[in-house]
């Protein structure tokens, strides 16, 4: 996501890239958000598609049938519940097909440029080795961030959490052996 970030900082456009980065690599989310923003650069444009044309835009994005259909009915949504315009606040972007918190916060911080903390698994994985929280879910860990966090590192802390995640501290099997912080690692050398 951060890859569509750097290029906009357009709520919509951030949208629409995180709407298609779940469960999907970096590379292949910048693609089909280069294929589809052309064709739906704004709400009312993407409600002219059809399921089937938002599937050939968006394919190979994991998931890719699901996220046609929620992004197919995100102009209805949007128009219904907002006036047609693109809320700002993570309780109300929920409210919208295919958006959960970490769409949200994402959309919230990268897209509006107010503080939020977008958790997901990464994040949530590695406070908790590192014992700055001790949550269950990552709801909680967003809570706990939120509550410890200075404002100012809200949106940096996710990209920041989420390299480290997927190049050294991975579910299984970290790379505990010249970790920076492995010092600070409650979980040093668990292989899960």
């Amino acid at each position: 996501m951060d890859l569509v970030a750097a290029q906009t900082r357009d709520p919509w456009c951030v949208l629409i890239g995180t709407i298609l980065s779940a469960r999907t690599k970096d590379q292949v989310t910048a693609q089909a958000v280069r294929r589809l923003l052309p064709a739906a650069p704004t709400p009312q444009a993407l409600a002219t598609l059809s399921v089937e044309e938002i599937e050939r835009l968006i394919f190979p994005v994991g998931f890719y049938h699901a996220k046609a259909r929620h992004l197919a009915a995100l102009p209805a949504a949007l128009e219904e519940k907002f006036g047609g315009t693109l809320p700002d606040t993570v309780e109300a972007l929920c409210e919208l097909p295919g958006v959960g918190r970490k769409t949200a916060n994402l959309v919230v911080a990268l897209g509006f440029g107010l503080p939020a903390i977008c958790v997901d698994t990464h994040v949530h994985r590695i406070n908790n080795r590192l014992g700055v929280v001790r949550t269950k879910t990552p709801l909680e860990t967003e809570m706990a961030l939120r509550r410890r966090l200075p404002q100012r590192l809200w949106i940096p802390w996710n990209s920041i959490f989420v390299s480290f995640g997927q190049t050294r501290c991975k579910p299984v099997g970290p790379k505990c052996e010249g970790c920076p912080v492995a010092a600070f690692c409650l979980d040093k050398g668990k292989r899960k």
